[in-house]
């Protein structure tokens, strides 16, 4: 299960190596070349799209996202636990739901034939690879939720949780 999870964060680290490069060589171009890479604006963001969904993949399952920890930092072990599955329970109905109108995004974008301006790429393929990186985000948001109940153990980011007696 952890080479699954290392996976998606690899997955995701590429994808902001892959948008740093093109931004990078676009810039430069523009600057020496009074050029750009053809559609480098288009698919730069549309890569941005990606990288988001597959960062909420990575971030969720580490717990690393931007959290406001007042009530958690106050609690004792057994309620900062109760606290993260109710948190981390409402994260995955909440991506889930987002997952189900995102695949309904890929579709509508398949349907309309929607083309890059210059090169004429279809656009299709951006979407789906986001929304293959939301369903990874619902996997490892359940992952973390069934390791959060029943192996807390095994959560790195919160390592002073213990199992409920």
């Amino acid at each position: 299960m952890d080479g699954f999870i290392d996976t998606i964060e690899w997955i995701a680290a590429a994808f902001v190596g892959v948008v740093v490069t093109i931004t990078f060589i676009n810039v430069l171009m523009r600057y020496l070349f009074s050029s750009s890479i053809p559609d480098g604006h288009d698919i730069g963001a549309m890569l941005l799209g990606i990288l988001i969904f597959w960062g909420i993949a990575a971030t969720s399952y580490r717990g690393t996202h931007i959290t406001v920890d007042f009530v958690w930092g106050m609690a004792n072990p057994k309620w900062k636990r109760y606290i993260d599955i109710f948190a981390t329970l409402v994260l995955l109905f909440v991506v889930a739901v987002q997952t189900y109108t995102l695949l309904d995004k890929v579709v509508d974008t398949w349907r309309s034939n929607a083309l890059t301006y210059d090169l004429r790429i279809p656009t299709w393929p951006f979407t789906a690879v986001a929304w293959i990186g939301d369903v990874s985000a619902v996997l490892l948001i359940a992952i973390r939720t069934w390791r959060l109940i029943f192996h807390p153990e095994e959560i790195e980011d919160r390592s002073e949780i213990k199992p409920v007696d």
